[in-house]
Parts: structure tokens; sequence; C-alpha cells
């Protein structure tokens, strides 16, 4: 039976390469620990039994841990560092044409997220960036 469990420990391996949504390499995991435990005399329907307890603990204690650990590694890099900067801006956002303003040094075309009408020296904060458009709203 370390054979079954072989096979379905690589076929987990595959399906989790080609899905990388971290949820078959836990029955991965369990199909491997299966291997070993296959060696006991154990009743195929009992190690049935002990693979699903084993992967479905872990895929539920364990995956939240794992994206978060994967997720942290998200740093706002680039364009999308500028969401959340204070900017003042320089040529008028009306409703039908886009403004600019200006960051290190940079001009960016701007629009406000409601549509509304901005000034020149109104100061605004970044909430999005469209393709090379950067939303802003007011700042309070």
């Amino acid at each position: 039976m370390p054979w079954v469990w072989l096979v379905l420990a690589i076929v987990f391996i595959l399906i989790e390469s080609l899905t990388m949504a971290l949820t078959t390499i836990w029955f991965a995991i369990g199909a491997f620990i299966m291997i070993f435990l296959a060696f006991l005399p154990i009743p195929f329907p009992a190690q049935i039994v002990i693979f699903a307890i084993i992967s479905c603990a872990l895929l539920i204690f364990t995956r939240p841990l794992a994206l978060k650990k994967f997720n942290a590694k998200n740093i706002a890099t680039n364009a999308n560092s500028l969401i959340g900067t204070q900017v003042i801006v320089q040529d008028a956002i009306t409703e039908f044409q886009k403004g600019s303003v200006k960051i290190n040094g940079i001009t960016w075309n701007a629009e406000e997220e409601n549509g509304q009408s901005v000034e020149p020296g109104t100061k605004c904060e970044v909430t999005e960036i469209k393709g090379n458009t950067l939303v802003l709203r007011r700042s309070l």
C-alpha cells in the first residue's frame, strides 16, 4: 500500500504546482506521511480515515499561517508605493478633463475620485492608480 500513497503524493504535488493555491500541498504532505504509516498493520479503510484527518488538520490549521507568510512579502513598489501619498494639484481637474500633480519630480495625470472639480493648489491624497492616471481624494 505504500505505493498508492506515493502515487497520490506525486499527483497532489503536480496539482499544486499547476494551481499554486496552497490547498493540495497539504494532501500531498498527508499522503507522504501515509507512506510510512502504510508499513504498519493498519487496514486500508483506516488508512484513508487517518489520511483525511491529517490532511484536513494541516489544511485548516497551517494554510492560514502559510498564506500570511507569503502575503507578508507584498511590498508596494514603483507606482503602487504612491498610494496614500499627499500631493498638491498643479493643473485644475474638472469633470471632463484630467489635471496634473507632481511627485518626486514626475508629473502625473490626475482625476478626482468622484469626478468633482479640484482647483490648483488643493492638497489631495492618492487613493488609486488607473493606468497612468492617479485617482485623488481631497485631504481634510
